[in-house]
C-alpha cells in the first residue's frame, strides 16, 4: 500500500523538481507540493531541468510527458542512465491510455505514473511513498538489457527491479482507481435511471390529469353551451350570436390542443417495432384521405415508386402525416401546387424528402422549425399549434436518425429525414 498523505511532513524540506511546460500545470504543482511543506523547482523543459539537477540535486523530479523538444520519456531515460543521479526518484505525469505507455516507462526507468487528472490527495500519497522508500546507489543498477516484443514493436528493458516493481505496482493502482470512478459513474447511471423511471410515472400521471381533469372542464363548459342555446337561442341578436359562438369553437380548439400536447408526450414511451415498411404505398394512402380532396384546389402529387424504408409502421406513418400534412397546408395559397414525396443519397445512405411549392420559409429561422410550439406563420393565415415538426424530430431522432430542412419564402420548402439501421 502508498503511503498516507499523512506522513508527507515527514519529508518536510525534501527539494522536488518539476518539470512542466505549461506554467498554470507547474504552479498547481508547486502550489499543492510547498503546502506539505516540500520545496519546489520549476523547469520549463528537460534541457533545463538536466542543468538545474548539475546545480542541485532533487530528492524527486515530478515530470510530464509530453513537453516540445526533450519529452519526459527521454529526460527519464538520460536521469537513469547517469551514475550520480540513477538513485533520483520520478514521476511521469500521462494519460495513461495506451499499454505502450507502462512498457516506454519501464524502457526509460521510470519510478511511478500519475494519471492525469490527478487528486492532491493522490499526487501527495505518491510522492510521500517514493520519498520514503529511496534507493542507495547501488540498488539502482540497471538489470542486463531485456529486448521485448509488443504491438509490432521491440523494446529494450533495462530498470532494476526495485523501478520495475514500484512502476508495475503505481500503474495497477492507477487502473484501480480508473475502475472506481467508472464503478461510480455507474452507479450515479442507475440512480438518475430510477429518476428517469419516477419523472416517467409523474408524465403519465399528468397525462392522465390533463385528459380527465382538463378535459372534463371543457365537456361541461360545451354541454352548457348547448342547453343555453336551446333554452335561449331565440332571443340571442346578432351580436350576441357571434360572441356566443366563440365559446364552443374555443373549447374545441383547446380540446384538440390538449389530444396533441398528450399524443407528443407519449411518443418518448412508445416501443420501436421495427419492420419493413413500403413509404411509397403509404404516402399514397395518405393522400387519398378526404382532407387531402378538396375541390377547389388544384394540387399535383409526384409519388416515387419502391420506396423501402426499416422502421416502425405506426410512428412513420405519423412522420409521413405531417410532413405532407404541411407541404399541402402551407402551398394552399398556389394556383398549381405540386407535392413530392422521394429519395436519394445523402452520406452514403438513404435521406427521404417531402417537398412543396408553397409558403417555404426564411432559412434564417430554420433553427425554429423543429422547436415544440413555435411557428414561422402567422396562426391567422396557416392553422396548427407547432407541434408537427417536433414530433417528426423525435420520431427519426429515435430511429437513429436526424431531419432537416431547407426553404426559400414563397418558393416552397423540402423536408428530408434519414432513419438508423
Amino acid at each position: 500500500m502508498m503511503a498516507d498523505s499523512g506522513y508527507i511532513c515527514e519529508h518536510a524540506g525534501e527539494l522536488i523538481l518539476v518539470v512542466e511546460d505549461s506554467p498554470t500545470q507547474a504552479e498547481q504543482l508547486r502550489y499543492i507540493l510547498e503546502k506539505h511543506r516540500l520545496r519546489v523547482l520549476v523547469a520549463g523543459s528537460g534541457d533545463a531541468a538536466l542543468a538545474m539537477i548539475e546545480e542541485q540535486k532533487p530528492a524527486l523530479i515530478i515530470s510530464d510527458i509530453l513537453m516540445p523538444g526533450m519529452d519526459g520519456y527521454e529526460l527519464c531515460r538520460r536521469i537513469k542512465a547517469h551514475d550520480g543521479h540513477c538513485d533520483i526518484r520520478i514521476i511521469l505525469l500521462t494519460a495513461l491510455s495506451d499499454p505502450q505507455d507502462v512498457i516506454r516507462g519501464l524502457e526509460c526507468g521510470a519510478d511511478n505514473f500519475i494519471t492525469k487528472p490527478y487528486a492532491e490527495e493522490h499526487l501527495v500519497s505518491r510522492v510521500s511513498y517514493l520519498l520514503g522508500n529511496r534507493y542507495e546507489l547501488q540498488d539502482c543498477a540497471a538489470l542486463p538489457e531485456l529486448k521485448i516484443n509488443f504491438d509490432g514493436k521491440e523494446f529494450a528493458i533495462t530498470s532494476s527491479r526495485h523501478q520495475i516493481l514500484d512502476l508495475l505496482l503505481s500503474t495497477y493502482e492507477a487502473a484501480i482507481r480508473k475502475n472506481n470512478e467508472l464503478i461510480r459513474a455507474r452507479d450515479e447511471l442507475n440512480e438518475l435511471n430510477e429518476q428517469l423511471k419516477a419523472a416517467n410515472g409523474d408524465l403519465e400521471a399528468f397525462s392522465y390529469t390533463v385528459s380527465h381533469d382538463l378535459r372534463g372542464p371543457l365537456n361541461n363548459i360545451f354541454g352548457s353551451c348547448q342547453l343555453i342555446e336551446e333554452l335561449y337561442g331565440d332571443s340571442f341578436d346578432d351580436q350576441c350570436r357571434q360572441f356566443f359562438n366563440y365559446i364552443p369553437a374555443a373549447v374545441n380548439k383547446m380540446d384538440k390542443m390538449i389530444g396533441t400536447i398528450l399524443k407528443f408526450s407519449l411518443l418518448s414511451r412508445q416501443e420501436l417495432q421495427r419492420e419493413e415498411v413500403d413509404l411509397s404505398a403509404m404516402a399514397r394512402v395518405i393522400l387519398e384521405e378526404p382532407h387531402f380532396s378538396e375541390a377547389q384546389r388544384l394540387v399535383t402529387f409526384h409519388i416515387t415508386d419502391g420506396i423501402v424504408a426499416n422502421g416502425d409502421l405506426q410512428l412513420l406513418r405519423i412522420v409521413l402525416e405531417n410532413l405532407l400534412g404541411n407541404a399541402w397546408k402551407y402551398s394552399a395559397t398556389k394556383e398549381n401546387a405540386v407535392i413530392e414525396f422521394g429519395m436519394l443519397e445523402c452520406g452514403g445512405r438513404p435521406a427521404y424528402f417531402v417537398r412543396d411549392n408553397g409558403a417555404g420559409f426564411d432559412m434564417a429561422c430554420a433553427g425554429q422549425l423543429f422547436a415544440p410550439f413555435q411557428r414561422l406563420h402567422d396562426a391567422e393565415e396557416f392553422e396548427g399549434f407547432g407541434i408537427g415538426l417536433s414530433t417528426v424530430q423525435r420520431i427519426v431522432q429515435r430511429h437513429g436518425g436526424s431531419v432537416w430542412a431547407e426553404g426559400e419564402p414563397g418558393k416552397g420548402a423540402v423536408f428530408y429525414f434519414t432513419l438508423g439501421s
